[in-house]
């Protein structure tokens, strides 16, 4: 008895047929076609940023009228000339260039020893730790400025631009943000500077820091954009000119019955221009560092 076996064609799947009219939407649309939505969102979050600039280059009387002016007549640099003509403003400057350098350098620093902490290290009450570091970021700052107010006037910071800076030296977003990109690392590369005979300070700053470039350059931006934008603990804190910050010094232009609004707007663009260039100049790590440390809880 002879047994046979029947060959059984072998399957190939199906490839999808290429129209004559996909061919032409492809050739029509040479872009994904999410941009046709995000291109009109892209506009209308960057419409009161063209206003704030064509704002600074009209004259108070064209930016009071009614109805206002959507384009200026001429360009009128007088709220700049007031602007940079006031001898405060190079001061404000500078007092928010030093309050922000400090403080983003600081976030960088401690949160990245208690994040490397948090992440590679076992302690007791390390999670209860974790946990209650990260319900104060739940607490509103309106709950959290009476105390902080009386603790810096007790260190005899109030009025300085230490009372500025010593609240802001490390922030749990820092410290969350920091532990979550270090989690998402290999231990491996650790164990082997381990083996080497690296202490844990040497391989934080010679392995594990330089690998988290996009996560450090994303918490400095963010840091440097609240410490830059920030006007309710300055306005506490400050009462001499001389250390105002520069969104405190820009308060001064607004008077009770009188308002400069092309000198306001002016010194809003200069406000901006910094915060504009830090984002751009961190943009492509941005994204990869958000992405990257929801890898692992």
């Amino acid at each position: 008895m002879t047994a046979t076996t029947s060959a059984r064609p072998r399957t190939v799947p199906a490839r999808p047929v290429r129209t004559a009219g996909s061919v032409r939407r492809r050739r029509r649309l040479p872009f994904s076609p999410w941009h046709l939505l995000l291109a009109p969102l892209a506009l209308t979050f960057a419409v009161p940023l063209v206003w704030l600039l064509l704002s600074s280059v009209m004259s108070d009387a064209e930016i009071n009228r009614f109805p206002p002016a959507l384009w200026p007549s001429g360009i009128d640099l007088g709220g700049y000339r007031y602007v940079l003509g006031n001898a405060m403003f190079p001061r404000w400057f500078a007092n928010s260039l030093i309050v922000s350098a400090v403080t983003v350098a600081a976030n960088l620093l401690f949160g990245a020893l208690a994040g490397y902490a948090f992440a590679r290290m076992r302690f007791a009450g390390s999670r209860v730790l974790l946990g209650l570091m990260l319900a104060t970021m739940a607490v509103p700052f309106q709950l959290t400025m009476i105390p902080t107010f009386l603790v810096m006037r007790k260190l005899g910071l109030i009025d300085t631009l230490g009372a500025l800076i010593v609240p802001s030296l490390v922030t749990p977003f820092a410290v969350f943000l920091l532990r979550q990109f270090f989690l998402s690392l290999p231990r491996e590369l650790e164990e082997a500077a381990w083996i080497d005979g690296c202490s844990r300070l040497r391989v934080l700053f010679r392995i594990v820091l330089p690998l988290s470039r996009p996560a450090l350059s994303t918490v400095a931006v963010l840091t440097f954009l609240t410490t830059w934008n920030d006007l309710t603990w300055p306005l506490i804190a400050i009462n001499h000119d001389t250390q105002y910050t520069l969104q405190l010094g820009l308060t001064t232009f607004q008077g009770q019955h009188h308002t400069r609004w092309s000198a306001v707007m002016a010194g809003n663009v200069l406000t901006v221009l910094p915060v504009l260039l830090a984002f751009l100049g961190a943009q492509k790590t941005f994204v990869q560092s958000i992405t990257s440390s929801g890898l692992k809880g």
